[in-house]
């Protein structure tokens, strides 16, 4: 698309291609490295990148309601190039949302220096490696209309999620964290109503790529089954 050429790390490939193998090298190295040695504690970094994700997620959040509102979005099937102004703008909050998931690689690396091997699953690590290198594609060649409602939802989810990472690492607020058991319910019901948005369009089309349609509604399905699968366990 036209208009994204010359924004951060979309022109080439090769920058999303390499970091996306920097994290899975670091996955790999790093949980060689900690064998043998005590975890980190990490506690202020994790409170300082929770709260800075947290803030992110909720600008983004307000922004794409905002832009999209004030563009007059169709809320069933918006195609590419309707809306003008509000087009860019919603390209430019969904360009952080794809620079998001690069920052998203440390919740990994946390992990890895926390020794917390259990939470690195391969529904971890996919979902992170697969969002980084499906969202520059995105950014490519679907930077807004129809590809608005994702990231609007994720952002709310990581809103309650980040916060809650953030003010866990606190002792004393850990009780207060009633959203907890909660989270993964919120996943799932995110993946559920953006393969539901996502089929609409397809449904009653509005010129918005219709293979674009079929991807999106195949990659939430594995996610919805992978989350599920977290789930019951």
């Amino acid at each position: 698309d036209a208009r994204v050429r010359g924004w951060f790390l979309l022109d080439s490939y090769l920058p999303t291609f390499f970091l996306t193998g920097a994290y899975l090298l670091c996955i790999w190295l790093g949980n060689k490295f900690m064998k043998d040695r005590p975890p980190f504690s990490l506690r202020a970094h994790l409170i300082v990148y929770n709260l800075g994700i947290t803030l992110l997620s909720l600008y983004m959040l307000i922004e794409l309601i905002l832009a999209t509102w004030e563009g007059g979005y169709n809320l069933q099937c918006q195609n590419l190039h309707s809306a003008g102004e509000a087009d860019i703008r919603v390209a430019k909050v969904l360009w952080w949302y794809y620079f998001s998931k690069v920052i998203e690689f440390m919740d990994t690396i946390f992990f890895v220096l926390r020794k917390k091997s259990s939470q690195i699953t391969f529904l971890h690590v996919y979902h992170h490696a697969t969002m980084f290198n499906i969202w520059w594609c995105v950014l490519n060649w679907i930077p807004c209309g129809q590809s608005f409602f994702g990231p609007t939802l994720n952002s709310f989810i990581h809103v309650l999620m980040y916060s809650y990472y953030g003010l866990s690492v606190i002792p004393s607020m850990r009780k207060y964290l009633w959203w907890k058991k909660y989270l993964t319910q919120a996943q799932l019901i995110q993946f559920l109503l953006t393969i539901v948005h996502t089929l609409s369009a397809a449904v009653k089309p509005c010129g918005f790529p219709f293979g674009c349609l079929m991807f999106q509604s195949s990659y939430m399905a594995t996610l919805v089954v992978l989350f599920i699968n977290f789930y019951i366990k």
